[in-house]
């Protein structure tokens, strides 16, 4: 096990998480982004020693769970490489099983229900730069809620603020940008209906 030099307290990833479930714009140079920066580099250590000496798949179970600051439930399974901004605002159901490659900015909120898969090379991002040039280091959160029983294919991107309702399948490549509803086909860029399950 290693020790991470200038670990976060638990008031700190307190009041980072909650400033981010709040989903009030973070300022860019302010303290709660300050620790917003210390949980990437805590969350940057983590995953390059996970990533880089893989011994078996209980070895990642148990840096996953370090990663995400908590237990993980029952049959949630993780091919390495993986990558996350953040880590510690992520949270997993039962036997959900994500495949190598995938990358998550969890910074504002990342939830996925029950057996669901996610497929290589997925993107789920949670923040948002302001559009106003003169402050677009500030970032503004919001959640991705993913159901039960979601299937994402290869390469699929989820931006901020999407719910993929249960049941749900997203085609390889596809580009979430708006609701997907329950037992629905969705494909595209953007993702659209297809048809429904």
């Amino acid at each position: 096990m290693y020790e991470d030099e200038g670990e976060l307290t638990l008031e700190q990833i307190e009041a980072f998480l909650a400033e981010m479930d709040a989903g009030n714009e973070v300022v860019a140079g302010s303290k709660i982004h300050r620790i917003m920066v210390a949980a990437s580099e805590r969350a940057m250590r983590i995953t390059s020693r996970m990533n880089a000496e893989f011994n078996s798949l209980s070895d990642t179970r148990a840096q996953m769970e370090r990663l995400f600051g908590r237990p993980l439930p029952k049959g949630v399974g993780l091919f390495p490489p993986f990558t996350t901004d953040c880590g510690l605002n992520t949270r997993l159901g039962e036997g959900v099983f994500i495949n190598s490659g995938c990358r998550f900015q969890d910074q504002g909120g990342i939830y996925i229900g029950d057996r669901t898969l996610v497929g290589h090379n997925c993107v789920i991002a949670t923040l948002n730069h302001n559009m106003d040039p003169s402050r677009r280091g500030n970032v503004t959160p919001s959640p991705v809620h993913i159901g039960a029983d979601v299937w994402l294919g290869a390469n699929v991107t989820v931006l901020p603020g999407v719910t993929i309702g249960d049941g749900a399948v997203v085609g390889a490549g596809a580009v979430v940008t708006k609701d997907v509803p329950a037992r629905t086909l969705a494909a595209g860029v953007p993702a659209r209906k297809v048809r429904t399950l």
